[in-house]
């Protein structure tokens, strides 16, 4: 088991990371926030799973053992797999996840591409008793950039959120609102988390 990396990041993608340990560079699937935080040429110390199946063998990694936790956890669930599992923390965060699970707030799971209604229930009837939640996360939305730079992160985020399962149209949407603000987001992270806290209400 692979618990965790630290290197020199190799390549961003939207939804993973490239990490040079030892000479060798580990795929690393992570969320968009977590992508969007990293540099190419700079350090990066993640927490991480390994799922082993028949035909790969495929790594996630985590900013911290918290969002790690909530990954493993939800998993126990039957239906849950690791995308949709990566899917709800790249929604949530883990303090958010374990607050909907503990107060059974099936709208907030339900905002998870993935996961419909009965998903929902399922998730909070198996793991209401068992996860503690620490709070409900807060934060305010932050709003738009400027104009040549604004296209390429507004680009991103775009292909992000339809990564995520979300329509071109809707990422839109949500981008909107959140530059609609008096403090635009100046990057593609905070534009993502603001984004994703408009399509989460």
């Amino acid at each position: 088991m692979i618990a965790s990396v630290h290197g020199a990041v190799r390549h961003v993608g939207l939804d993973h990371l490239v990490v040079e340990v030892g000479g060798v560079g580990l795929l690393v699937h992570t969320t968009p926030d977590t992508a969007a935080g990293a540099a190419t040429g700079r350090e990066i110390t993640l927490e991480t799973t390994l799922v082993v199946r028949e035909e790969s063998l495929t790594l996630f990694g985590f900013d911290t053992a918290d969002a790690k936790a909530i990954f493993e956890q939800v998993q126990t669930v039957s239906g849950v797999g690791p995308r949709l599992a990566l899917a709800m923390l790249s929604v949530h965060s883990p303090d958010d996840v374990r607050s909907a699970l503990a107060q059974g707030d099936l709208v907030a799971l339900t905002k998870v591409p993935g996961i419909g209604r009965k998903s929902a229930e399922r998730l909070v009837l198996e793991l209401k008793d068992k996860i503690l939640a620490v709070g409900v996360g807060s934060g305010s939305t932050s709003p738009a950039a400027t104009s040549g730079a604004e296209d390429a992160v507004h680009g991103q985020v775009r292909e992000a959120l339809q990564g995520l399962g979300w329509s071109a149209k809707q990422a839109d949407t949500a981008m909107s609102a959140a530059t609609s603000g008096e403090a635009p987001p100046a990057d593609v992270a905070a534009l993502l988390r603001a984004a994703l806290r408009e399509l989460g209400r």
